[in-house]
């Protein structure tokens, strides 16, 4: 075997750098991959500083990284913030804006994100999830399959915004003076509305329902505004339970948005009752 000297070395050295060089210089580098984005349209839509409203979303499927901010402590007070920091995690783009961030997720509207947040475990782990629920008479659980890909979706009018929610009462509210004011007006809420109210919702959920109301009222009859400010959630406390329940119907049921509320039937004693859409599961492939 030959052994080469040190002047051969340092040009055959020379040689295999220029080599390395052109061979850099001629093999692009892999692009790093890019995961998949799905697109779908929103029941309502975002509005824009200008006005302009985004219907068109495109997601990300759910990591690691999502995972640890459901699990996050600081999220397990609040569902309302761990769904904003989740959807500001694997929002990609919503019409012409790209990477959203968080204070898009916050002001998306509740009826948005709910549809987000199904399409985002229908995209990561498939559309069936398998939920449990509870008879109210004879407490007997019942465990289905739901194929969220399925759930009735009710959208706003292409082009139109999202409109106030106007409530005919059939009792009213009553003030000291004795007059009734029977119609209601409100907004549609938003994520920012549901984090405001989280901590009271955690505590008591019929307080967290009237501070979620009295954030979105926004016309009592011929009330005057201030009037309307200063009265707050104790307006709801006044209300019947009927009336209570028209407001609850008309801001969950009858507004666009994921219908998140289906009949089921106790195989036990054979009645007929309505749950929301049992999300405990939402993490786990069925």
């Amino acid at each position: 075997m030959r052994i080469l000297d040190r002047k051969e070395t340092d040009v055959d050295a020379t040689i295999i750098e220029e080599e390395e060089t052109v061979l850099a210089v001629e093999t692009p580098p892999e692009p790093a991959r890019r995961q998949a984005g799905f697109e779908c349209e929103l029941p309502v839509g975002y509005v824009d500083e200008d006005g302009r409203v985004h219907r068109t979303a495109v997601l990300r499927k759910m990591t690691g990284r999502d995972e640890a901010i459901m699990a996050d402590r600081r999220n397990r007070n609040s569902g309302a913030r761990m769904m904003s920091e989740l959807l500001a995690s694997c929002l990609v783009e919503l019409g012409n804006v790209e990477n959203p961030g968080l204070a898009v997720a916050q002001t998306l509207y509740s009826a948005d994100r709910y549809y987000l947040l199904m399409k985002l475990r229908e995209i990561t782990f498939g559309s069936e999830l398998t939920a449990t629920y509870s008879c109210p008479t004879c407490k007997e659980s019942v465990t289905l399959v739901e194929d969220i890909s399925q759930l009735e979706v009710r959208r706003v009018e292409p082009g139109a915004f999202p409109e106030e929610i106007v409530i005919d009462l059939e009792d009213g509210y009553v003030d000291r003076a004795g007059e009734i004011y029977t119609t209601f007006v409100f907004r549609q809420p938003t994520g920012a509305d549901e984090e405001k109210i989280s901590a009271v919702a955690r505590e008591n959920a019929s307080r967290g329902k009237n501070a979620l109301m009295a954030r979105c009222l926004v016309g009592v009859g011929e009330m005057p505004k201030a009037r309307i400010e200063a009265l707050g959630t104790s307006i709801f406390n006044d209300l019947t339970l009927g009336d209570r329940a028209l407001i609850d119907r008309a801001l969950n049921e009858d507004g666009p948005g994921v219908a998140m509320t289906r009949p089921v039937t106790c195989p036990g004693c054979g009645r007929d009752y309505e749950v929301t859409l049992d999300l405990s599961n939402f993490l786990r492939p069925s």
